[in-house]
């Protein structure tokens, strides 16, 4: 979310005032669209709840982990009391887990530990009124093992039709650093890296749709671990400004309709991100993508990787990978800008086809939805330029990938890899 430029904004904010413009961009692509329980610790300040009892399936149970023990502990509060500008109802269940950290913010009793809630509607923007379902201590938020405790206790005791799970932090992606990931705990050090993210997913039992209210999470790195455990994933290819998600946005369609499906909800989860960074402009880009298709993506991937390593030539690859559409990890380049550059570039019918192939496999398929907000920098956020964006990042660094890359399925199965890593070559 939410992201470390933050602090550049801000200063930013002290000496701009200027009156802004948006554009607002969308993306269609053609697609087809026995219990867990924790023993309840209450205090006299906190709304009771009684255990919850074994009940017949909602429409939607939406879980939220939302880890604030590190700078974002203010925004949690925010975005709690967006979620209860809504509120559960019998259709459609809303559950957070929410860790907070001492030092950032003292509202709402100061509680430090981690907490369960099922949101409860209430008009009082500042304080949380949700009851507390059960409070766990001292958790390691940056474990993907609590997450995915998180995921099997909601299941078990908040059954659905349909779920969506929302990891709610820092993020970035796959990357050069080791502390590359989500969910990073500020008390133990931790964080969730791409493999643990999808072996929590995994364990949970899978979901409809996963999101990730972090930062550079829509990689194809990161959707690769995850296709065999949520239909879509929704996410940003670029930094999300500090106000993450609007929540009572994305859950007030839901709760007036909560018979849609999980495309559906993601094209309003887009929908409602990019709307609030509209006026004031700040740049914002998010993206739905069908994960059941990242298989051929990969196939057709290995393809174009295979016949550019046999082509010999790199000056096609390397004038593609300098001029695709980048962010402010430079190393991350749109997929589908990528592809289609490399695809202009070469004339050979052999290397040209299977570009195409990887560019028709991203546009028909794996792409459902995507939009971006540019910002001219008038007013006090950066300028942006996501006219190339398309919805989907892959790591192509101009030096050799870093270490850990290979771990990745994706790094094998797309021949990726071998394609970075004789790019990088003199």
């Amino acid at each position: 979310m939410k992201t470390m430029k933050t602090i550049k904004i801000v200063l930013l904010a002290a000496v701009c005032a200027l009156p802004c413009t948006a554009r607002a961009t969308m993306i269609e692509f053609d697609g087809t669209a026995g219990p867990i329980t924790g023993a309840a610790v209450f205090s006299s300040d906190i709304p009771e709840a009684s255990a919850p009892e074994r009940r017949a399936p909602a429409e939607w149970t939406i879980m939220v982990y939302m880890n604030a023990k590190n700078n974002l502990e203010s925004s949690a509060i925010k975005d709690i009391n967006e979620m209860e500008a809504v509120g559960s109802t019998d259709k459609v269940n809303i559950l957070v887990e929410a860790g907070r950290i001492d030092g950032y913010d003292a509202s709402n009793g100061d509680w430090k530990s981690t907490r369960r809630y099922r949101i409860a509607r209430d008009a009082d923007a500042a304080k949380i009124g949700s009851p507390v379902l059960a409070d766990l201590g001292k958790t390691d938020m940056g474990d993907y093992r609590n997450i995915a405790a998180f995921g099997q206790w909601a299941k078990a005791n908040y059954p659905a039709k349909r779920y969506m799970f929302i990891v709610w932090n820092h993020g970035s992606g796959w990357e050069r650093k080791k502390s590359r990931g989500i969910s990073y705990d500020e008390e133990t050090g931790n964080h969730v890296n791409t493999p643990q993210l999808g072996s929590a997913l995994r364990e949970i039992g899978g979901v409809d749709l996963y999101a990730s209210d972090a930062c550079l999470m829509q990689m194809v790195e990161v959707a690769y671990e995850l296709r065999g455990s949520a239909a879509f994933i929704a996410g940003s290819v670029e930094t999300e400004p500090m106000d993450g998600f609007d929540y009572a946005a994305l859950l007030s369609p839901l709760a007036a309709g909560p018979s849609m499906s999980p495309e559906q909800l993601g094209k309003i989860l887009v929908d409602s991100f990019i709307a609030q960074y509209v006026s004031p402009s700040r740049g914002a880009t998010y993206s739905l993508i069908k994960a059941s298709e990242l298989t051929g993506l990969a196939a057709a991937t290995k393809k174009f990787t295979a016949a550019a390593l046999r082509s010999g030539d790199k000056t096609p690859f390397l004038k593609a990978r300098a001029a695709a559409q980048a962010y402010s990890r430079q190393e991350n380049k749109d997929f589908y800008d990528l592809a289609r550059l490399a695809a202009e570039g070469v004339s050979a019918p052999e290397v040209r086809t299977p570009a195409l192939a990887v560019m028709e496999q991203l546009k028909r398929k794996v792409l459902i939805y995507s939009s971006f907000n540019n910002s001219d920098g008038s007013s006090w956020w950066m300028p942006t330029d996501f006219d190339d964006t398309n919805g989907l990042t892959v790591y192509l660094p101009a030096i050799a990938p870093a270490a850990g890359y290979s771990e990745l399925q994706w790094a094998d199965d797309s021949g990726w890899l071998d394609f970075a890593a004789w790019l990088a070559r003199p």
